[in-house]
């Protein structure tokens, strides 16, 4: 006889198994074309992976990077190009329940992560100018080195199509340049590693009616420092001021948000005052004006 605790906890094992095959289903079906196709056609377009790579698939404990891993999967299933998969999370001092969090989500949506923690939280709690690209800049590199510790020679990130586009229109307002967030990178600091960005081409808001249709919840940013500031730092921030213009923009009219993407591949130096050369030299149109 099947007492009530063993009951209940063959329950639970179905459930979560039925959760990682719905979510499996819902890729391959209801998102194939907002998810999957998209996310092919930037590793295709952009030409992301190579056979035998060893990929380091970063997991932050949000939406996009969960469903990053989930698509890393269906493609690995797949199995048209021979790669290595590990699927890494980094704990910079993530509080307890955002630790569990991250890990229940791994076991509910079967994926198998590898944790290593680190002190980065710490490390910038007392920054006050600038803590959220410091910390970005340390978790890269600590990400970065523990990948290739596991034998890894690249790194995912989770960043999709709203950031591309708001990081060309934050380059431009805030820091007076014309920039964009590459699809890949050369890491300057490990050699032989790479830097991919396979979610370039997707939108948010599918990966959100993804994340709503299988009724997941994933942490937000979980740093100490929005913890205590949480509302006065996201109504504050840059980013979020430059999403909402560009809601407001695409919202009056359409297309605008194709247009900023397609800008910093239309780019005509006849028409700039000045560019700097992938070296970094700065070339003015007044050298050669005749």
């Amino acid at each position: 006889m099947i007492d009530e605790k063993t009951e209940q906890s063959t329950q639970k094992i179905i459930s979560e198994d039925d959760t990682a095959k719905r979510v499996e289903d819902s890729i391959r079906k209801r998102f194939r074309k907002k998810l999957f196709s998209r996310f092919t056609k930037a590793i295709v377009e952009y030409d992301l992976i190579q056979p035998d790579d060893k990929i380091a698939v970063c997991i932050s404990g949000g939406k996009d990077s969960f469903v990053m891993a989930k698509l890393f999967q269906e493609l690995k299933r797949h199995n048209k190009i021979p790669f290595g998969l590990v699927f890494l999370v980094m704990d910079p001092g993530y509080n307890e329940a955002n630790r569990r969090a991250i890990e229940r989500n791994a076991k509910l949506l079967d994926i198998p992560i590898t944790v290593f923690s680190t002190d980065i939280f710490d490390s910038v709690s007392n920054i006050e100018k600038s803590p959220c690209y410091i910390c970005a800049r340390m978790r890269r590199g600590h990400l970065y080195h523990r990948a290739k510790d596991l034998g890894c020679n690249k790194i995912a990130l989770g960043h999709h199509y709203d950031d591309v586009i708001s990081t060309i229109l934050m380059g431009m307002l805030y820091g007076g340049q014309v920039q964009t967030m590459m699809p890949k990178l050369k890491s300057e600091n490990f050699e032989g590693m790479q830097l991919i960005r396979p979610m370039y081409l997707i939108r948010e808001e599918h990966i959100i009616q993804w994340r709503d249709a299988n009724g997941l919840e994933f942490i937000q940013c979980a740093c100490k420092f929005t913890e205590s500031n949480a509302n006065s730092h996201e109504e504050n921030s840059k980013r979020l001021k430059v999403k909402n213009l560009i809601h407001r923009l695409e919202a009056e009219d359409a297309g605008i948000e194709q247009n900023i993407f397609r800008s910093v591949e239309n780019v005509s130096l006849k028409t700039l005052i000045a560019y700097k050369d992938k070296d970094g030299v700065k070339h003015r149109f007044t050298d050669d004006y005749r």
